[in-house]
């Protein structure tokens, strides 16, 4: 429980303790875009081929799929501060090591710890805002924190071009250290302490298997040569032993009972669409403008620059218009919004128009943005904040998800219209998906 004293300094403190947080979460988006501009000169640098060094990129992602449920219960279990701090600490000196290493087995390993570094603050991150965040100024709050992981991700592409033409790859490590140094003190003295009951054990058996079968999936998502029926089998039998674990285990890493909430349910699969249209929008305009349209390489970055800036702007619009105006609202105007960008995709092909093709990432951005902070928001909201890690682990984990459909959706999908159609499906999805967000919470442990 959060001393009541906490709220008395609420406007004294909760900005330096949002900075303080959102100064360390700010990193993983960024780290997550901006090697990929760094590869080429990391290739050149250690002797290496693309093949091998992309699993720069891969070990990232898979490490923050698999240990975001986790890290979720670990905070719930050991504490949220702990776990953030833990989080940042390894980011921190993964970052370090990543600077001095000439081999690229190393700089994989260092950047699986730098995940693992991640993996632990965001979830934690999220549940620590619950807890220290007046019930009122939640949306608003979540908005400034999904504006924060967006505009993240797109200037991570950015900064890692600018950094590298200047110092070489290594800048893109050593940026993260004043970053996360100033995050890790700052949370040390700001976050407060959060007393909780230590009866809860880590599930492990269920971690386990939760892991192997997001590796596996990620694997057959990334890599062709793994798509066989024999994966395939091997991933089926491994979540239904997963859910089988859960279902027994008094403890487990996700209680499939939450989803009986509604407005739980309907915030996950919410993200997971929304985030499905998204990560498809960015995967493949780049190949449909260049390869059908024969845009500028320069072009294009500055098209999906405009994109990832418009979705961070109004997820931070998105979050002060929450509290206002309602979630299940903003998150209808979500999905509607996209439909309308895929509709504009999809006229593109009849003119050509650069125009056409920048006001509809616009709006795909506005339709990405405006609706995650009353997502996430309404996650965390319908379960008890004893269960916040929890929550927070599960909602990042659909986001991924999320991600990696679009994956699997651009690569089988050639014809770029029936992928947009696919989308546009998606999109009106999410709107009777979004209607179950109107269902009021459970009532909360500190009111």
């Amino acid at each position: 429980m959060v001393p009541t004293e906490w709220f008395t300094l609420e406007n004294n403190r909760h900005g330096l303790v949002l900075l303080s947080i959102l100064t360390g979460t700010f990193l993983v988006p960024v780290n997550s875009t901006m090697i990929a501009v760094g590869l080429p000169s990391i290739v050149e640098s250690l002797h290496s081929s693309l093949t091998h060094a992309s699993w720069i990129i891969t070990v990232y992602l898979i490490v923050m799929t698999v240990l975001q449920p986790i890290a979720g219960k670990l905070g719930d279990i050991y504490g949220n501060r702990e776990m953030f701090l833990l989080g940042m600490l390894l980011f921190l000196l993964s970052s370090i090591a990543c600077l001095f290493t000439m081999n690229l087995l190393w700089l994989i390993i260092f950047r699986a710890v730098q995940a693992v570094g991640g993996a632990l603050a965001a979830p934690n991150a999220s549940a620590i805002i619950r807890y220290v965040t007046p019930r009122e100024k939640m949306g608003k709050t979540f908005g400034l924190f999904g504006f924060s992981m967006g505009i993240g991700a797109a200037l991570g592409p950015l900064m890692g071009s600018i950094l590298i033409s200047l110092w070489g790859w290594t800048s893109i490590f050593w940026i993260n250290v004043p970053f996360a140094l100033v995050s890790l003190c700052a949370s040390f003295f700001l976050l407060p302490a959060i007393k909780k009951e230590k009866t809860a054990t880590l599930d492990i058996y269920g971690s386990v298997l939760l892991g192997v079968s997001l590796i596996t999936l990620i694997l057959l998502v990334t890599h062709n040569e793994y798509r066989t029926i024999w994966t395939w089998g091997l991933l089926c039998m491994l979540i239904l032993l997963f859910i089988r674990q859960e279902k027994k285990c008094e403890e487990p890493l996700i209680k499939f009972q939450l989803f009986k909430n509604r407005m739980f349910t309907s915030a996950n699969f919410s993200i997971l669409f929304s985030n499905a249209i998204m990560y498809s929008t960015i995967l493949v305009m780049p190949i449909l403008l260049q390869n059908e349209f024969h845009f500028s390489v320069e072009t294009i970055g500055v098209l999906l620059f405009v994109f990832s800036l418009s979705m961070s702007l109004f997820s931070w619009v998105g979050g002060y218009l929450t509290d206002r105006v309602g979630k299940k609202m903003i998150v209808l105007l979500s999905f509607l919004f996209s439909a309308v960008a895929v509709g504009v995709y999809v006229g593109f092909y009849s003119n050509h128009s650069l125009a056409t093709i920048a006001i509809g990432l616009v709006i795909g951005g506005l339709g990405a943005g405006i609706g995650s902070a009353s997502m996430q928001t309404a996650s965390l909201q319908a379960v008890s904040k004893e269960m916040s890690g929890v929550a927070s682990g599960i909602f990042s984990t659909f986001r991924y998800v999320g991600g990696m459909i679009a994956s699997v959706l651009v690569s089988l999908l050639m014809d770029y219209h029936l992928l947009f159609y696919t989308l546009f499906f998606f999109a009106l999805s999410g709107i009777p998906v979004a209607w179950g967000l109107h269902e009021p919470s459970i009532k909360e442990s500190n009111g």
